[in-house]
Parts: structure tokens; sequence; C-alpha cells
């Protein structure tokens, strides 16, 4: 399968796999918007040339929108292959491609967000490990940082502290998210609507910023609701799925 990596110039033509719409979509606008910025901060967005979900994007951590710690090395955003995509050896060769590309720039290796248990939206852990990466910190078990050096020297990468402590967090519904998954852009809206609806205490934080998202609570920034200070989920939620969280909580 040949490879195609997004750049300025054909941005706008080339579809981002993981929301496969037109452009004035709003989620292919607020995803391909966060892109564009990111590209001069030497992000990679790198997908087959195929219409589906086959694609990795990574950036050198210090650009990161998570609050980790790892000089030095490259985060990978996502790497997603699914569908009919599956079981052809594509994960391997976009992990390959920027295992190729990260050495050649000198990085000390990569990082990637996963889980003790193969969780959505987190990398597969089972896979990863395949791959020869390795814990490089963990989370209350949900989220574990993964890495995977390519030399020894290198100080192992680990989540900021923000991550562990969320006692000045307001109380009821709290919803951290940025633009770099296009789904956001389609569920906050639909989600603040619905706590409106039910009299909820909810409020929306749109992380706009590197900075805001490298001081974060949640070492997953796309998208991470919180209840009371406690984490609820970091799967992007649908409607179903919300009003079931609403109505554990007597909403």
């Amino acid at each position: 399968m040949e490879l195609v990596k997004l750049t300025r110039d054909n941005l706008e033509q080339e579809h981002i796999c993981c929301a496969i719409s037109n452009n004035k979509d709003v989620q292919v606008m607020s995803k391909k918007n966060w892109l564009k910025e990111r590209l001069d901060e030497g992000l990679v967005f790198l997908k087959g040339n195929v219409r589906g979900k086959c694609f990795i994007e990574y950036i050198p951590a210090e650009y990161a929108w998570a609050p980790v710690e790892a000089e030095g090395f490259v985060y990978i955003n996502c790497l997603w292959v699914s569908g009919q995509l599956k079981g052809h050896g594509y994960a391997n060769l976009l992990l390959n491609a920027c295992i190729e590309d990260s050495r050649a720039k000198g990085k000390a290796g990569l990082v990637i967000l996963s889980s003790e248990k193969k969780m959505g939206f987190l990398a597969d852990p089972g896979y990863m490990r395949h791959r020869g990466f390795v814990t490089a910190d963990s989370l209350e078990s949900r989220f574990e940082l993964l890495y995977l050096p390519f030399g020894a020297g290198a100080e192992r990468p680990r989540f900021r502290k923000t991550v562990r402590d969320h006692g000045d967090m307001p109380k009821g519904f709290v919803l951290y998210y940025t633009d770099q998954c296009p789904f956001t852009a389609k569920y906050v809206p639909l989600l603040e609507n619905m706590a409106k609806e039910r009299n909820a205490v909810f409020q929306a934080v749109h992380i706009r910023s590197r900075e805001e998202a490298q001081n974060a609570p949640s070492p997953f920034t796309a998208f991470s609701l919180f209840y009371d200070g406690q984490l609820v989920t970091h799967e992007i939620l649908s409607e179903k799925k919300f009003d079931k969280i609403l109505a554990s909580k007597g909403l």
C-alpha cells in the first residue's frame, strides 16, 4: 500500500481517515484546522491511499497535546486501522514508517497512550507490547504510558502531576476536550444540550492550546468526562451512552 503524508498543499484535497466527509462538515473542518496549525510543529499525519481508517498521527513530544514529560521522544497521537483494512499488516507498515522517520530525526524513541486492557480510543496494549513497547508510567489502571526507546540513556517518559490531583475541580460534570479528534465537534454540543435539558451541572472546557493540554487533568485530552472530580470516561459519548450516565447520577 502507498502511504500519503498530509501537507499544507494536499490537506484540503485528502480525507483525514477518521472523518470521511466533505470539507464543509463541521467535524472535518475542525480537525483539518487543528492539523494545519500543528504541521509547523512537526506533526506527521501518514495514511494509506485508501478510503478508510488507516493512519498514524505523531508529533515531537514537546509539542504533544498531552500531559506527559518525554523530552526527545515522539508522541503518537493515534494509530488506527479498522474494518476491512485490518489483518493486512497495515498497522505494521504505518508504525514502521513512524519508527524510521523518528530515528532519522534523531529522536530518543516513541511514546503512546494505552491501557492495561484494551479500551476504546486508546492504543491496543497487546499490539504495542508485541512491537516492543513497555510501560513507562501508569495511572489508576485505566491509562498506561507505553514507550519504545531507541537506545539506552534516555530518561523514562512519565505523566505530569496534573493528572493525579483533581481536588480543585468543580462539582458536577466537567468535560475537557480538544479539536484533535473530529468527533468532539459533533458530540460535545449534543451532550451540552442533553445536560441542560436534564438540569445537570455541566461544564465543557474546550482546550485550545498546547500549554493547556499539557496541564490537563486527564492523559486523554481529546475527551475526558469527570463527575465530582472523578474520571467517568475518556470515550467520546453518543447521546445514548450519556443518557445512561445521567440516569446513573439520578438525572
